[in-house]
């Protein structure tokens, strides 16, 4: 591959990472590819700027970054993602209203040098109006967010970390949610565990919402489910109530997603 173009070798090491399933030494790029290891390093090195890949140094390996997560992301976008959830957002709505008036929405993570948030794409209102900033086509900061939180809970904290590189300390809307990296690991972990996530009054005080993380055919996060509420509405049983209906709209679209 000496006189192949940079874009092309570049374009090249994304797909030997995407098809290894965990990062790789600089050296076994190189030799996969046939390219000279100096010239492996400088593109690992420019790519990294951008996010295309991330360097773990502790192990001397390198992984696919954000940046390329997003464009996977950004396909799906472009038509099967949104329009296979709208039904599903749907039938949220009218199923939940049968004990809370809540908002179904769709959200994806959009991760650049300056920030990590979430992008909402799609949402469903229900008969009784609640009133939410989430409205399509707004970014927020996705550790405020249950939707957010959903997504990050399937990374591997190392690419968590790496997306926060830098970032002491966590902006917040209403004072309330992780203040530090530490504090956002811990609900991601917890977040995980559980199978959903949860935020109340982080985005707007007095009000709730849970959401599901959207796994596709490569068992990647490529978005979330969420519902938001009035806080004052919710009760235990609510909770779980809305927790069932989402896990079961999440699994139902990442299957149509190819997820298996």
């Amino acid at each position: 591959m000496s006189n192949v173009p940079g874009a092309t070798r570049a374009l090249a090491i994304l797909q030997a990472l995407g098809r290894a399933g965990s990062p790789m030494p600089a050296a076994a790029i190189a030799k996969k590819l046939g390219l000279p290891r100096s010239s492996t390093y400088h593109l690992l090195a420019a790519m990294e700027l951008d996010g295309f890949v991330i360097h773990f140094p502790e192990e001397q390996r390198w992984g696919l970054g954000v940046s390329a997560f997003e464009l996977g992301s950004a396909y799906l976008r472009h038509d099967p993602l949104e329009r296979l959830a709208r039904p599903l957002l749907a039938r949220l709505v009218r199923d939940s209203e049968k004990k809370i008036a809540a908002v179904a929405q769709l959200g994806i993570l959009q991760n650049s040098s300056k920030s990590t948030d979430v992008l909402y794409l799609a949402k469903e209102l229900p008969h009784h109006p609640v009133t939410i900033v989430t409205e399509v086509g707004v970014r927020l900061p996705a550790h405020l967010t249950a939707s957010g939180k959903a997504i990050l809970c399937q990374l591997d904290s190392k690419q968590v970390r790496a997306m926060y590189a830098g970032t002491t300390t966590l902006v917040t809307r209403t004072g309330k949610g992780p203040a530090t990296i530490k504090d956002l690991v811990s609900d991601l972990q917890i977040a995980k565990t559980n199978g959903f996530s949860f935020e109340e009054s982080f985005v707007t005080e007095g009000y709730s919402s849970i959401a599901v993380s959207v796994i596709n055919h490569l068992n990647m996060p490529v978005a979330a489910l969420a519902m938001t509420f009035r806080a004052e509405d919710q009760t235990a049983e609510t909770k779980e109530f809305l927790v069932a209906l989402l896990q079961k709209a999440a699994a139902e679209l990442s299957k149509r997603l190819g997820s298996h």
